[in-house]
């Protein structure tokens, strides 16, 4: 065994940085992003828990305390409404933008004398794009 791992550090100087970064990259999926995930959900877990806490000690206080509970979640629920659509309007533009680089890149990169036009692959990202604004303008769900 021993002179295998010889002949493999000896015949390929390389040998050290392919297992470095193969260890690297081991490393990395099974022991970093796992971890990274776990502390999210922890966190987000203990939001929730100290959240519930407080509106139940405030539900307990007073029935205007209920009701200040009460217009608070709502107030909470389309505060986080309105976020997710902006979050969905930016993507939108964010797609259109690449979709139109993409083809004025291929194009002056190709030419548009080609028969095939390779430059219309631009168009998948300006339609995605195009289609997210359609849903937040047109077809979502309108904000009370």
């Amino acid at each position: 065994m021993e002179h295998l791992a010889l002949a493999l550090f000896n015949d390929n100087p390389d040998f050290g940085m392919w297992v470095f970064l193969s260890v690297g990259a081991v490393a990395l999926f099974v022991i970093f992003l796992p971890a990274v995930n776990w502390i999210d959900a922890r966190r987000k877990e203990r939001e929730a828990f100290y959240k519930a806490e407080t509106l139940r000690r405030i539900t307990e206080s007073s029935s205007e305390g209920a009701k200040a509970a009460v217009e608070m979640l709502r107030e909470q629920n389309r505060l986080e409404r309105i976020k997710k659509r902006e979050g969905v309007k930016v993507g939108g533009l964010i797609n259109i933008g690449v979709g139109i680089a993409l083809i004025i890149f291929l194009r002056v990169l190709i030419g548009a004398h080609e028969e095939n036009s390779p430059y219309l692959v631009g168009l998948i990202p300006g339609f995605i794009g195009i289609a997210m604004l359609i849903y937040v303008y047109f077809l979502a769900a309108p904000i009370e």
